[in-house]
């Protein structure tokens, strides 16, 4: 029984010295010459039986034979391929002889010779007749079909067909011209297997090779020195003897006779033609490098082609690109904004869905994944280096994505930013393939009975189901998200160089609005002491004279100065919490809430009122006078505005976030409005009427300004007779250090606030483990 190849022997067989076989084939004769002497260095030994003459004298008479050709050496060119040197009369045998150079040595190689066809050459039918229908196509595929029937017709072999390599390596079939009774292969794959690496290599250096039958004997090279044969490389020569497993792969395909020319586009090996027949086939030089002259038009007639549908291709995605770029540059430049008009998105990736995600969020259209899926997805790109992220079979590069991404099998990602998780993605569903394959691909070599490597034997159709891949990402659709990525980073950072201007224009008013309320409301509180002084000592010098009108008009002016006052001093203590430098320290809030409580029940001592206090309560990192200002106005309007209520119930307990430590205070009072939250923390912004409420209406501004000032958020919530909860939260230690150290007027970035319950519906969990104000 056979058996299959270890790795080392696979290794053995794809390093296979292929270049220096040690051999020709025996349809014709090589010699080989130094360039700078003109003498044989080496010779197959096949010269002797047509020279016919005594082996010794053979190294002086392959120089007299070749002597023309040899004296013309200087006009080879090294690295290109063979040019005629002439032909050679050889008793009644008619002989061409064709040369090449490779590095110091001249190869020349004899052939039998066919009668010059004049206008009928094969090169001449190519002008008249190929290049005209080649111009006309419309693309490779039309082009490919084309050239294998004139392919055939050139050579005269039974079969030829084109193949393509794919990125895997194996060749594709995209145009088959055959005679009856030939197995035919269109639509078929070979296995990468076939042609290994270093083949595939020689086949771009060496354009077009020739294996006349494959049932030959290796004719061997002899070195006039003696020295070893293999060492002499035949990279360039027609006549190099192949691999015998090459030559048993051909037989047991059923095909005696081959040839393969090279399609090179842009360097690289794109593909073959590959031409086959069941018997042996002879073809002269000229038709060889007809057949060469057309694979080299072939490769130029794809690179224009590819090139046209490149730039056509490009046009089209730029064309999408700059319609997203205009559309996210009218606007905040928020991302999300995107998932609006998807549209030219969509098309940009030839994509059934894309999604925006920006750490713990995502926004999606179309086919994708759900908002939790995609921020797995986010933390799965945040663990991959590249700027752009692609895979045609996720279910093999994620596979702990798989389940969770569905039937999504195709990934394009680009990265927005460094800092976040923030990402822009295209998705592709899964496509299955169904692949025909000319024989088993599983089935590689083997060793025999024999000891000796061998090929597979079955060339009959095989299928193969493909499972878990989406189309393709291609070079330009990369190309072209590579491009929105710099567009969209480009409007980002402009945004941001506006929205940092704007931050410094607005602290600078900011500055001067609080220097100008200070200066108002300090040269305000004169005048207002001075009407209520007045007001005192006309009073008291003429009170007696007075009428009862007088004297109650008087008093209604001594109220509104006084009233005055205190909206006097109000302004000008809040525009101090603007200016002062915080210190802040750790505060233990257990003792500040009593003593306010203890302040408060005083105030209002002929009240009811039922304090529930959720222990223990945090300590809090802040200035301790500010945060005192704060908590006081929240539990003076928390008593204030209970005042209709027989109890008043007042609650304050403790918040904790990832980010940061706070307190709420919630009461059962009148309450007020939510579409009027907006206006609560304004200053001199009242929802009630001040004969029933008093106040200045700076009160919740202070507390605002208090808490952003420590980096903080606050947050308010009402119901009209059901009551009100005012709550914030500050940031941790070290970033209210940060804080702490920012110029006044910096404008810093809010903490986070939790997902909070209004009263009734269950108060906010209190985590176990706050710190102690003990």
């Amino acid at each position: 029984m056979p058996t299959q190849l270890t790795q080392d022997q696979l290794a053995q067989c794809a390093n296979e010295p292929i270049r220096i076989p040690g051999a020709i084939q025996p349809h014709g004769w090589l010699a080989a010459v130094t360039l700078r002497t003109g003498e044989l260095l080496a010779y197959s030994q096949n010269w002797e039986s047509l020279l016919q003459r005594d082996p010794s004298d053979l190294p002086s008479l392959v120089e007299d034979t070749l002597r023309e050709a040899i004296d013309g050496r200087h006009a080879l060119v090294d690295g290109e391929g063979p040019i005629s040197c002439g032909v050679v009369q050889i008793q009644d045998r008619r002989l061409h002889v064709s040369g090449h150079r490779m590095g110091d040595l001249a190869y020349f190689e004899v052939e039998a010779d066919t009668a010059d066809a004049g206008t009928r050459a094969p090169i001449y039918s190519l002008a008249r007749h190929l290049v005209p229908r080649m111009q006309v196509t419309d693309s490779v595929e039309q082009i490919c079909r084309i050239v294998v029937q004139e392919m055939k017709r050139l050579t005269g072999f039974g079969r030829c067909l084109i193949y393509r390599f794919n990125p895997d390596g194996h060749g594709q079939v995209l145009a088959e011209a055959a005679d009856r009774g030939y197995d035919s292969y269109a639509g078929h794959r070979f296995p990468a297997s076939d042609i290994p690496a270093q083949a595939r290599e020689l086949y771009r250096i060496n354009h077009i090779r020739l294996i006349a039958d494959a049932n030959y004997e290796p004719v061997p090279v002899r070195f006039v020195d003696g020295r070893d044969p293999t060492t002499l490389d035949l990279s360039q020569a027609a006549l190099r003897s192949v691999s015998p497993v090459h030559l048993e792969y051909m037989r047991n395909m059923g095909t005696l006779a081959s040839m393969s020319v090279s399609i090179v586009v842009r360097g690289e090996l794109w593909g073959l033609v590959s031409c086959h027949d069941r018997l042996p086939q002879r073809l002269s030089w000229q038709t060889r490098m007809a057949c060469e002259h057309l694979g080299q038009l072939l490769s130029l007639q794809i690179e224009a082609k590819e090139e046209n549908e490149r730039v056509t291709e490009q046009l089209r995605l730029r064309q999408l690109t700059l319609a997203i770029v205009a559309h996210l540059a009218d606007s905040d430049a928020t991302l999300q904004l995107l998932m609006q008009e998807p549209g030219p998105l969509l098309r940009l990736g030839r994509a059934t869905g894309a999604a925006v995600i920006l750490n713990e969020s995502a926004w999606s259209v179309g086919e994708a994944p759900s908002p939790a899926a995609l921020v797995e997805l986010g933390q799965w790109l945040s663990s991959r280096i590249d700027e752009v992220v692609h895979s045609d079979r996720l279910a093999t590069d994620a596979p702990h994505l798989a389940e969770s991404l569905g039937g999504i099998a195709g990934l394009l990602a680009i990265s927005i930013s460094k800092l976040h998780r923030h990402y822009i993605v295209w998705f592709r569903p899964e496509i299955v393939q169904t692949i025909v394959w000319a024989g088993d691909p599983r089935k590689e070599m083997h060793i025999g009975p024999d000891d000796r490597l061998h090929p597979r034997r079955s060339f009959n159709s095989w299928q193969e189901q493909v499972r878990g891949r989406a189309l393709a990402w291609g070079s330009g659709e990369i190309h072209a998200v590579q491009e929105l990525r710099q567009a969209l980073i480009g409007i980002v950072l402009r945004r941001a160089e506006e929205l940092a201007e704007v931050a410094m224009e607005l602290g600078r008013v900011n500055k001067e609005l609080e220097a100008f309320s200070y200066t108002v409301s300090h040269d305000l509180r004169a005048p207002m002491r001075h009407i209520s002084g007045f007001v005192d000592l006309v009073l008291e010098m003429d009170g007696s004279g007075l009428t009862d009108r007088s004297r109650r008009y008087l008093a209604h002016v001594k109220e509104a100065s006084a009233h005055a006052g205190h909206l006097v001093d109000a302004l000008l203590d809040f525009s101090r919490m603007g200016r002062a430098a915080l210190k802040p320290v750790s505060v233990n809030t257990a003792h500040l809430v009593d003593d306010l409580i203890a302040e408060q029940t005083t105030l209002a001592k002929d009240r009811a009122i039922e304090w529930d206090i959720e222990r223990p309560l945090p300590r809090l990192w802040a200035d301790p006078v500010l945060i005192q200002v704060a908590l006081r106005n929240l539990i003076g309007n928390a008593v204030k505005y209970t005042r209709p209520r027989n109890p008043a119930r007042i609650s304050i307990t403790a918040l904790k976030t990832a980010d940061g430590i706070g307190l709420s205070v919630r009461d059962n009072g009148v309450g007020f409005q939510m579409k009027y939250v907006g206006k609560l923390f304004g200053v001199f912004q009242r929802l009630h009427q001040t004969d029933s409420f008093e106040g200045t209406g700076i009160g919740l501004a202070s507390v605002r300004r208090i808490v952003e000032r420590h980096g903080g958020q606050v947050e308010a919530w009402g119901q009209p007779d059901q009551g009100a909860r005012f709550s914030f939260i500050l940031p941790n230690r070290d970033y209210a250090a940060v804080i702490a150290s920012a110029p006044s007027g910096t404008t810093i970035a809010p903490v986070a606030f939790p997902e909070l319950s209004p009263p009734g519906s269950g108060a906010p969990q209190t985590p176990s483990t706050l710190p102690s104000a003990d």
